[in-house]
């Protein structure tokens, strides 16, 4: 498969979900996770990995839920970005050190996961620009971002999953806020 060209990206809904499961295979990206790691509490996220996790993403989708957009080269599926209202990521309210900056309203792109042929290509940049983009269409006014400080060059991909702040800084955001050694709060104001 070429990996260049241009790369496309598409919402995530009932036509695209095929896509979708492609892309995050048999273990729902990581552990079973199919991106309901947010947008469910602790214990009902462990009690659902797998399966129950895919059943319910696909409720939201149905649903025409804003869940996130799918990157493509080509017509393959390469990347993922989940970017919804704030409101809809559960344990970010719970969170101390991703609380709140302030009481405006803002979109969170609360995963980033690339297939693993396609990391270190610029993927996790291009899909949070059209994040951005999707989120200024639904009416987004500000897009935030929880990245993670890699602790070294190879940083593992299961610790990635939110980005990292050169992903971020490359689409246009800048950090807002830090509670947290490694963990900035990156935003993006749309005008």
């Amino acid at each position: 498969m070429s990996k260049t060209g241009a790369i496309q990206c598409k919402e995530l809904t009932t036509e695209t979900w095929h896509d979708f499961e492609k892309l995050f295979g048999e273990r729902g990206a990581c552990g079973g996770c199919w991106c309901m790691s947010w947008r469910l509490l602790s214990k009902d996220f462990e009690k659902g990995k797998g399966e129950s996790n895919k059943k319910t993403m696909k409720g939201l989708v149905k649903k025409g839920r804003n869940i996130g957009i799918i990157a493509y080269l080509d017509t393959e599926p390469i990347g993922w970005c989940s970017v919804a209202p704030r409101e809809d990521f559960i344990r970010l309210e719970k969170s101390r050190v991703l609380k709140p900056i302030d009481d405006k309203p803002v979109w969170s792109v609360s995963c980033l996961f690339i297939a693993k042929g396609y990391r270190k290509m610029g993927v996790s940049a291009k899909l949070l620009k059209e994040a951005v983009k999707f989120a200024k269409k639904n009416g987004a006014k500000i897009v935030e971002g929880y990245p993670t400080y890699p602790y070294s060059d190879n940083i593992p991909a299961a610790f990635a999953w939110t980005g990292i702040p050169s992903s971020f800084v490359k689409a246009g955001f800048t950090e807002a806020a830090r509670r947290s050694k490694t963990r900035p709060i990156m935003r993006y104001n749309l005008k």
